[in-house]
């Protein structure tokens, strides 16, 4: 019998970035990276694993925004097309390291990864990374989860409840078309919770969702055993909270195993690196550098000067951290065991799934060598979702956790800032303008009903907090707010058309087609209720 559990929560989230007018964009590189850094090399790693029959429980947040993404006909093409110039630079590497027994076998290690990557995306997974996720949650391995329908910020859209049941009603639904059941639990974008969103939740049957450790243990009551077991909220909904141990150690760049001298650095890529005229062709047609995902060297130490990266040496060293993080979740749940009478303590670690191949491209190395680790090498704990450790103890402390989030400060200081907050009385603004229309056109044409579900993606989109995150940051921030105007310009405009009976068709029928996302919508989830 184990005497507790480890629940390990992959968020796996990129903004929709999709632009038909343009046939090559900078900013859908995310998703053509993700993909190939993350999602792939994950699936392939927990195929493996599933094959050998190695058990494990690993629980996962699809985004709607990813998902709908991952399905799309014209980025996967795109995407496609990628690989193939991926592999295509392979080559080209081989032959100009040929004579470089430094480099040189680095560039094969390089083209056999891309062309196993592409031989997997055509061959095993057909291009539909989505319904490969969904075969090992049906398998048992993953449970998956939901996130706000665009990864909406809820605490600063509770003025307009309305908009925040949308947020949350449009990822319900859009889970029960992708995975065929209601989803079990919800990732809180940004881990941002108010007192009183857990009815939006309960509604839907969504059973849990997380907060960071200060979301939990500073709950009214105290919670009893801290962050280390689930709270129910007056709704019936639990909330489970990160464990800060577990999320220092594999997170943090500076103290965490990610920061390792044998690691590959990050910010050295050829595409930077190299002569401008033989890296042309594979960057933008602009002739701006960009990374091609062949990285050379490795982290090195805290110098410009950079050793070559040793692919062995760092495989060697992930299993080795593998261990020490098993070591250290054993010695914690023994510790927590004794400490909380006949409850098993229930360690949650939450980490952004693009930390796992994309900024740490060991990552799926660590996680493959941790879980064949726990399977093989241990009896302290097991691995669960927060579904199974609800299911073997259903009966849990009530209390309500305070308004908080996780990033810098804990309380929303990364998505309101004097960087970011000028949008908020545009999009409270449109959150009350769709409520309305909602209210006021119960009945519609066939027009009407296209320009308002049309009004509610807009506003949805014009909500994601991946645009303030950019603005506060300082990355990309033109780009996040050009797209956070023209979301809300669109709606203002079919606003206006609605109310005043002059719906452009063909102008619908343009952005319509460009963002395309949630073709299932209903606008009336904004009436009042």
């Amino acid at each position: 019998m184990s005497q507790g559990s480890l629940a390990l929560v992959l968020h796996a989230h990129l903004p929709f970035v999709r632009h038909p007018e343009h046939e090559d964009f900078l900013e859908e590189d995310w998703l053509y990276e993700a993909i190939s850094e993350t999602y792939l090399p994950l699936l392939l790693v927990f195929d493996r694993l599933a094959e050998e029959g190695v058990p494990f429980r690993v629980t996962m947040s699809l985004t709607p925004t990813l998902v709908t993404m991952l399905r799309d006909e014209l980025l996967m093409g795109r995407y496609a097309r990628k690989l193939d110039r991926l592999c295509e630079l392979g080559a080209l590497e081989v032959h100009r390291t040929r004579n470089d027994a430094t480099f040189g076998p680095l560039a094969r290690f390089y083209r056999e990864h891309f062309e196993s990557l592409r031989e997997a995306w055509h061959g095993r997974y057909r291009g539909d990374l989505v319904s490969a996720f969904r075969r090992l949650q049906d398998a048992g391995h993953l449970e998956i989860v939901t996130c706000c329908a665009t990864h909406g910020f809820l605490p600063l859209m509770q003025e307009t409840p309305e908009a925040v049941r949308a947020q949350i009603t449009v990822a319900a639904n859009h889970y029960r078309l992708t995975f065929g059941r209601d989803a079990p639990g919800i990732w809180l974008a940004e881990c941002g919770y108010y007192p009183g969103v857990e009815r939006f939740l309960a509604s839907e049957r969504i059973r849990y969702f997380f907060v960071d450790t200060h979301g939990l243990t500073d709950a009214t009551p105290r919670p009893l055993y801290g962050p280390f077991a689930p709270i129910y909220t007056e709704a019936g909904v639990a909330v489970y909270a990160r464990d800060p141990e577990s999320s220092q150690q594999v997170w943090s760049s500076e103290s965490g195993y990610p920061g390792d001298p044998l690691y590959r650095e990050f910010y050295r890529d050829i595409g930077w690196d190299l002569d401008l005229d033989y890296i042309r062709p594979f960057i933008q047609p602009t002739g701006d550098r960009k990374n091609t995902g062949y990285k050379y060297f490795r982290i090195t130490g805290k110098t410009q000067e950079k050793q070559p990266y040793d692919p062995e040496a760092a495989r060697a060293r992930a299993i080795e951290h593998a261990g020490n993080f098993l070591f250290n979740r054993e010695k914690q749940i023994e510790y927590l065991a004794t400490r909380m009478g006949g409850r098993k303590p229930v360690v949650v670690a939450p980490y952004d799934a693009e930390l796992f191949g994309h900024w740490w491209f060991e990552g799926p190395l660590f996680l493959e060598a941790l879980i064949r680790q726990v399977a093989r090498d241990q009896e302290t704990f097991r691995l669960v979702s927060p579904f199974d450790d609800l299911r073997e103890h259903p009966e849990n402390q009530v209390s309500t956790p305070p308004l908080s989030s996780w990033g810098s400060g804990g309380y929303a200081h990364m998505w309101l800032d004097g960087s970011n907050d000028w949008i908020y009385r545009h999009l409270h603004h449109c959150a009350q303008q769709m409520v309305a229309l909602a209210r006021d056109f119960p009945e519609t044409s066939d027009l009407q009903r296209r320009a308002l579900n049309q009004a509610a993606r807009e506003l949805l989109l014009a909500q994601s907090s991946d645009w303030a995150f950019i603005m506060k940051t300082g990355t990309m921030v033109d780009y996040a707010v050009r797209r956070t105007k023209e979301h809300v310009l669109r709606f203002l405009r079919l606003h206006d058309q609605v109310r005043g009976g002059n719906i452009d068709e063909p102008w619908l029928s343009q952005i319509e087609s460009r963002n395309n996302i949630f073709p299932e919508i209903d606008y009336r989830v904004y009436r009042p209720a």
